[in-house]
């Protein structure tokens, strides 16, 4: 292990001048290594940001920086600590084969309040959980080693991916964390690659175009893809079909609520690898995650797809569900740390979880999913979840999350358990007010706001 250490130093001429101490003049920045535990991997150096600017403690506060068993990571301690640490889990980062630590969002709230933080790059990319886990895990004893004290109670945070690494590792280290805050968060595991393939089977159907879902895509298939996908974008703009798969996401993606058709626009234009985003993650797992799992997770036999909420199928529905292209899995969520990683929905800690409601990387169907799995498990007491009244991955305010995260506090400290939204009663969800409560500000997207404010976050 490789350990670096930055403190907090001051100069008699800048303190003379200033009235202030000055930091000490921060590690110059070296090239990405090699990894001395996966092969063909570059690290990062912690010490830098990704733009090259050298990384530096806050005022009050010691870094140390290092690189364990291929992954690198950032310790940050407060001067005045409280004896607690949260450690950050990052998200998604592609399939590229540089690893990089970064700081989490609330890295200057956590500081304030007297809290410890750390984070780690992982030692690999890609969809892979299980690494995840074990290197946000691995901080914690890391901690230990670096400053010579032991946290009181440790908490740990992630955002995308990270929540999904956040539900696994309260699961398979229930003794370890006091509490947990995953945000647009994958709470549901494969799930989220069943909303991918759903989105693009509907489409196709709904635009009378013929698609594949190619477990080993040959050289050709990107292109062929490219073509296919052009004629279906061309069949549903402006159509009446086009509406129809509008209604058909909606209801895949967490069902009627306020403000879809702004989210659904935003996602629409968005594009990703020279393809629209809805389409940029099909077909499902291959791309995704690259072979991290051994085999294809998605699964729709049985889905039912709706685009109206009656007792019944429409007989268009009938006929959408006809077309529909049927994809089988061979492969499952793994119980443990390989492949996919389960998420049980069984968490022994509290968890206070945020999403945005009009997010369509990862929808709010993943907080959804996590909640019935918790109720199956008679674990619901333990789950709170917050929707918040934006149509961006991952786009919430400073704000919401400090608040959130101070909340889980008192609720692990004194038991009182915080409030959040019924995100499982669809008439509340499609209420014209759902995430009113915990939304600071007004998104664009959702101007004018049902929620008796003005201005913009």
């Amino acid at each position: 292990m490789i350990v670096r250490r930055a403190v907090l130093a001051a100069t008699l001429l800048v303190a003379i001048l200033t009235g202030q101490p000055a930091a000490a003049a921060p590690p110059s920045c070296t090239a990405p290594a090699p990894s001395d535990t996966k092969p063909g991997y570059l690290v990062a150096d912690p010490n830098c940001e990704l733009d090259g600017t050298p990384f530096t403690a806050l005022p009050d506060a010691t870094v140390h920086t290092g690189v364990n068993a291929g992954a690198a990571y950032r310790i940050e301690v407060p001067k005045r600590w409280n004896g607690r640490l949260v450690v950050y889990a990052h998200g998604y980062r592609g399939t590229g084969t540089t690893v990089y630590v970064s700081n989490p969002e609330l890295r200057r709230h956590y500081v304030d309040r007297g809290y410890a933080w750390a984070a780690s790059s992982y030692a690999t990319n890609g969809y892979d959980v299980g690494q995840g886990v074990r290197d946000t895990y691995a901080l914690t004893g890391l901690f230990r080693q670096v400053t010579g004290r032991t946290a009181k109670k440790v908490f740990i945070s992630g955002a995308s991916m990270g929540g999904h690494v956040t539900a696994v590792a309260i699961e398979e280290y229930p003794r370890t964390f006091a509490g947990a805050m995953p945000y647009c968060g994958v709470l549901g595991d494969a799930e989220l690659f069943d909303y991918f393939l759903d989105a693009n089977v509907t489409a196709a159907a709904l635009a009378g175009v013929g698609i594949e879902f190619p477990l080993r895509p040959d050289a050709a298939y990107p292109a062929r893809f490219a073509g296919q996908v052009a004629r279906i974008k061309t069949a549903l703009t402006g159509t009446e079909a086009g509406r129809t798969w509008s209604d058909v996401l909606e209801r895949r993606s967490g069902g009627e609520r306020p403000g879809f058709p702004a989210a659904f626009a935003y996602w629409n234009a968005a594009s990703q690898g020279g393809l629209p985003f809805l389409f940029s993650v099909y077909p499902g797992l291959s791309g995704g995650t690259a072979g991290i799992a051994p085999g294809n997770l998605t699964d729709n036999r049985r889905t039912v797809y709706r685009s109206t909420d009656g007792w019944w199928p429409t007989a268009a529905e009938r006929r959408l569900n006809a077309s529909v292209l049927r994809v089988g899995r061979t492969a499952y969520p793994d119980r443990g740390l390989d492949g996919v990683p389960r998420v049980d929905g069984r968490p022994s800690v509290p968890v206070l979880s945020l999403h945005g409601v009009g997010d369509l990387f990862v929808p709010i169907s993943m907080e959804q999913e996590y909640a019935r799995r918790a109720a199956a498990n008679g674990r619901s007491r333990l789950f709170v979840s917050r929707a918040i009244r934006t149509v961006a991955h991952c786009g919430f305010t400073s704000a919401e999350l400090s608040r959130a995260f101070d909340e889980l506090v008192v609720w692990t400290d004194r038991g009182l358990r915080p409030a959040g939204d019924a995100i499982l009663d669809r008439r509340k969800v499609a209420s014209a007010t759902f995430g009113c409560r915990f939304t600071e500000g007004v998104r664009p997207e959702y101007a004018p706001d049902a929620c008796g404010r003005a201005g913009s976050a």
